[in-house]
């Protein structure tokens, strides 16, 4: 996706980069308490460290937005992408659900949106260029989400790969009467509960 297109003054542009440190503690803040998921997590060290991404990746769209260039190379815009990759996958590792993390960004999109516009309709910016504004706005955050879903997708596929090897593994062993601790040991590894019994089908 290319978010450019807007035909700003340096003044009006100026304005809304001011707005971001607010806009990111506003969108940690709409999060935490909107996302139960997050209640606890966002609390502390971590909240400070996504407010700090939120900052960091907003004000990349935003640089881009106002002042041109092509996303797909644009340095701050890729690793806003890649970033948004890792939370996905970091995300699964922690076994949650992709569900908390899309709400979140519907968060961040409405709170990001509330102060972005804002800011656009105090500086007088007509109408055409605040509805250019707010459509970029969101295939941004849209670009982010799908970023993370493939980050998402893409661990629980790597973890279900890494299982079975663990588990077939697992199943060599057992036909070959390997010694119990080996089993045990390999059993966890394979996050696999032993049963009282096994049935071997041939």
């Amino acid at each position: 996706a290319r978010f450019t297109g807007l035909d700003l003054d340096a003044g009006v542009a100026a304005d809304l980069a001011a707005v971001l440190p607010r806009m990111a503690e506003r969108t940690v803040a709409a999060i935490t308490a909107e996302v139960p998921a997050y209640t606890d997590p966002f609390r502390g060290r971590m909240g400070q460290n996504i407010e700090n991404a939120v900052q960091a990746s907003l004000g990349a769209f935003l640089r881009l937005a106002t002042r041109g260039g092509d996303s797909a190379t644009d340095p701050s815009v890729v690793a806003a992408l890649d970033g948004a990759y890792e939370l996905g996958r970091g995300e699964a590792r922690d076994g949650r659900s992709i569900d908390a993390l899309l709400a979140a960004y519907r968060v961040g999109a409405r709170v990001a949106w509330r102060e972005l516009s804002a800011t656009a309709v105090d500086a007088g910016l007509p109408a055409q260029i605040v509805a250019r504004f707010a459509e970029l706005t969101f295939a941004y955050i849209d670009e982010l989400s799908a970023a993370s879903v493939s980050g998402h997708s893409d661990e629980l596929a790597t973890a279900g790969r890494v299982r079975q090897r663990h588990l077939d593994l697992l199943a060599r062993q057992l036909l070959a009467g390997q010694d119990p601790e080996i089993l045990r040991a390999s059993a966890e590894t394979a996050s696999w509960s032993a049963p009282e019994t096994l049935t071997a089908l041939l």
